[in-house]
């Protein structure tokens, strides 16, 4: 893993997460601690409206800290009730903290690979629908990072278990003062949250 990534996950202060948002994370801490104790794949499918933000950075948070915590068999996947584009902010935010983002192809919704490390293989981040061909079609946990997708897609062929985990939308602040920061704040819960996940899996 890539120093700055490590260093910053060091930083990262699980206990700064209220008992609310710990209950509601408890049933992705079960799904995972289950399959790891049985030594089974574990396949996680973060999904938003648009695949374009807290999908994303949900995606890549649980990828990583699954790496630095040492949890073996944990795949991530994203994806959206609709198809968009991965939005550049979070690109952005996320090589502030350390990954390298290589755009693999350009257009309306360009593929990118983001690495977090020289030696292990890059997360693919496209925007898709959370069926899409490039997710897995069973045997998986399906993470609702936001509302409107939780409530407007009640069914999701194929997962094991449906799990609302939802974030505010930074979008919200899109084109102001404050985009930098508030992407930067969304990134930063998201990642606090998966770290706090982790450590209670190995710790069960």
């Amino acid at each position: 893993m890539f120093q700055n990534i490590k260093d910053y996950i060091d930083t990262l202060k699980i206990d700064t997460i209220s008992k609310e948002r710990q209950a509601i994370l408890q049933p992705l801490i079960d799904f995972i601690t289950t399959k790891s104790n049985n030594n089974q794949p574990i396949n996680l499918n973060l999904i938003c409206t648009h695949n374009s933000r807290r999908s994303h950075l949900s995606q890549v948070w649980a990828q990583v800290i699954a790496h630095y915590y040492s949890v073996k068999n944990v795949t991530t996947y994203s994806g959206g009730t609709e198809a968009t584009a991965m939005f550049p902010k979070v690109g952005e935010t996320l090589i502030k903290t350390g990954f390298k983002i290589t755009a693999l192809s350009e257009g309306k919704n360009p593929v990118y690979s983001i690495k977090y490390s020289d030696n292990l293989h890059p997360i693919i981040a496209f925007s898709k629908t959370f069926d899409n061909d490039f997710n897995p079609k069973s045997e998986f946990a399906a993470i609702m990072t936001c509302s409107s997708a939780d409530q407007g897609c009640p069914f999701i062929a194929g997962a094991e278990q449906r799990i609302p985990v939802t974030y505010e939308d930074p979008k919200a602040f899109d084109n102001t003062e404050l985009q930098d920061e508030k992407y930067l704040e969304r990134s930063t819960q998201i990642a606090t949250e998966m770290k706090y996940v982790f450590q209670q899996v190995i710790t069960k």
